[in-house]
């Protein structure tokens, strides 16, 4: 069957919770990522989880994954083998879970030096001609000295590999026909875009309408605005209108990771300024204030947090970080760290599930009952209530037909009864 036959646009509503399958050192695991992940899949289906990111599948130039070179080579990458691959996902489709692809195609690694010694002979891993590309897959403008003579870059540049050129005919139907390969012939279900800002928003949209994703996300990763005290400025309006312009573009079916409602609400943990977890039209000031449904909300990955630390998350506020996200509209994310290494587990279970128990979904409501410098509550749906920050009395704010539903270090979370 074709895949572009009989497919229905996602519904995020449908959508629980998404955890990250992995972290930067995952790609150094005795045995094999695979293998291990695989014993781990009956405590993640256990709480809630609906989607599972897994990371880049191919060879790569680099053992994490994020400098691909023969795409079509499953054998050769770190995490473990094809086989080992296809059944881990098969497990976790038998327990309910939907797996998620980290798409690396901004940029690529090629197989060897041309004759002029520059390196931009690239092998597709297969023994006919698919992906094996040569300069002219490259960007005229790429910075790597790697010979380019393709159209012009559509979109940021990246520094580390060559950028391939997205408006080559060859490029768009090779790389469509890949990902459509490692849908059917895999069992990847939906698309994470790694630095998808890399190219034009119309070229994430070709790519998602040639392959008919359950699920598409894509990682817009750009600062946020800042104050001369060194701290992000109140107003990050136009930080979220970056990635909601990047959806509208994109189209519907498509989300984007929540940098901006991270940035905020680490700003207001750190410097306890929970003020700022309200905007001045007096709802959530990231993402979720906009397109909650567009949203995948998150705390840390592999990038901000785990051994590279780019920007971190403060560890001994990560709980008051998931209390919001789990409460709050948006698809949550969940990092792979804070919920199997950090001993949070139990915490950040309960919360999922009290958010599954509640209907809470993408596109719930939220109502800003208290934004004060050192407490935050809404009332979601007016189903649910979350406070954090540390101050204790905040009983003068929950009706009476509300009860606890479970609380920890400068959090609480109730349900109506």
């Amino acid at each position: 069957m074709s895949p572009l036959l009989h497919h229905h646009p996602p519904n995020h509503d449908s959508f629980t919770n998404i955890v990250s399958g992995f972290n930067w050192e995952s790609s150094k695991k005795k045995g094999g990522w695979y293998n291990f992940l695989i014993k781990s899949i009956p405590e993640i289906a256990a709480s809630g989880i609906s989607h599972v990111w897994l990371p880049p599948p191919s060879h790569s130039a680099s053992s994490e994954g994020y400098l691909p070179g023969r795409l079509y080579d499953l054998d050769a990458s770190q995490y473990g083998t094809q086989d080992e691959l296809k059944t881990l996902i098969k497990e976790f489709h038998s327990n309910g879970i939907q797996c998620v692809a980290d798409i690396v195609i901004n940029h690529r690694t090629a197989e060897r030096q041309n004759s002029d010694g520059r390196w931009n002979i690239f092998e597709g891993g297969t023994p006919d001609d698919r992906l094996d590309w040569d300069c002219s897959c490259i960007c005229i403008d790429d910075t790597t000295n790697s010979g380019g003579t393709g159209n012009p870059d559509t979109g940021a540049d990246f520094k580390g590999a060559p950028d391939i050129d997205h408006l080559n005919t060859r490029v768009q139907r090779e790389l469509s026909d890949w990902m459509i390969w490692i849908k059917n012939e895999i069992g990847f279900d939906g698309w994470r875009f790694d630095f998808a800002k890399g190219y034009s928003p119309d070229i994430t949209k070709l790519y998602i309408g040639n392959t008919r994703p359950e699920f598409a996300v894509g990682e817009i990763w750009n600062a946020l605005s800042y104050g001369s005290d060194g701290k992000p400025n109140y107003d990050q309006d136009g930080h979220r209108r970056e990635v909601t312009e990047w959806v509208k573009a994109v189209g519907g079916s498509a989300t984007a990771f929540g940098f901006t409602t991270k940035g905020i609400l680490q700003a207001a943990l750190v410097e306890g300024e929970l003020w700022r977890l309200k905007d001045s039209n007096g709802g959530p000031p990231g993402m979720i204030g906009l397109m909650p449904e567009n949203a995948v909300t998150f705390v840390d990955n592999h990038d901000t947090g785990s051994t590279q630390k780019h920007w971190p998350f403060p560890s001994d506020k990560v709980m008051q970080g998931y209390v919001y996200i789990l409460t709050h509209p948006g698809i949550p994310s969940i990092f792979y760290d804070h919920f199997f290494d950090w001993g949070l587990k139990e915490e950040i279970s309960k919360l999922a599930m009290i958010r599954i128990k509640n209907g809470i979904k993408a596109s719930s409501t939220v109502r800003i009952l208290a934004s004060d410098p050192d407490l935050y509550v809404a009332a979601i749906d007016d189903k649910i209530i979350a406070k954090i920050g540390p101050r204790y009395e905040a009983g003068h704010l929950v009706p009476t037909n509300f009860r606890i539903a479970t609380c920890g270090n400068d959090y609480a979370v109730w349900e109506k009864q």
